[in-house]
This record gives C-alpha cells, sequence and structure tokens, in this order.
C-alpha cells in the first residue's frame, strides 16, 4: 500500500526558507515519478514540480530559481527546498506519487497522494 508522509510545513516570513520532506513507503520509490502540488486558500490544485526516477525536473514557472526538488531514492525521500518564499506561495503542499511520469500536471489516474503539509508565508 503506497504511504506518503509530507512534513517540514510552518509559517516563515516572507524571503524565508522552507524545506518539505515527503517519506514514501509500500512501492518501488526509483520507479515513480514524484510530483509536488499546491493548494492556496479558495483556489484549485496548482502543480508546482517534479521529478522522476532518473532526477530529471520541471517547475512551474512562478517558482523557477527558487525552488529545487529533490529525491533520495535510497532513503525513499522526496524533497522540496523553497528560498526567497513569497506570501502568494502559501498553500497545502500535496507529495504524489505516480507509476507514470506526467510531467508539469496535477497526477490523475494511479497517481497516490500525500496527506498535505500547510505552508504559509506572511510577516
Amino acid at each position: 500500500q503506497v504511504q506518503l508522509v509530507e512534513s517540514g510545513g510552518g509559517l516563515v516570513q516572507p524571503g524565508g526558507s522552507l524545506r518539505l520532506s515527503c517519506a514514501a513507503s509500500g512501492f518501488t520509490f526509483i520507479s515513480y515519478a514524484m510530483s509536488w502540488v499546491r493548494q492556496a486558500p479558495g483556489i484549485g490544485l496548482e502543480w508546482v514540480s517534479d521529478i522522476d526516477g532518473g532526477g530529471s525536473t520541471n517547475y512551474v514557472d512562478s517558482v523557477k530559481g527558487r525552488f529545487t526538488v529533490s529525491r533520495d531514492n535510497a532513503k525513499n525521500t522526496e524533497f522540496l527546498q523553497m528560498n526567497s518564499l513569497k506570501p502568494e506561495d502559501t498553500g497545502v503542499y500535496y507529495c504524489i506519487a505516480s507509476p507514470t511520469f506526467q510531467p508539469m500536471c496535477v497526477p490523475r489516474g494511479l497517481a497516490s497522494w500525500g496527506q498535505g503539509t500547510q505552508v504559509t508565508v506572511a510577516s
């Protein structure tokens, strides 16, 4: 059974940094593409970033140069390093695992989701 547990969210001032983690279990981690999706209050889901098993990455334009996605296949963990955070980055961030790589979009089909972690950027 696929299980994804996010951590690392919190309250941070504009310009600050956070590092999100997604601990995965129940599947062959390296065979899955991993994505981050966020949902701001009153707004629909927004794809943020993804990374395939080989380490190829994609980012939404609004976070390019500020966010870095990575994965440790030995530890079954995905990370999202978020720097220079802005108030518009506020939202619930979800980790998603998909057996097929669905780049630059919110994964559908057999994708599995974590419970989400809240990120709030405010002064």
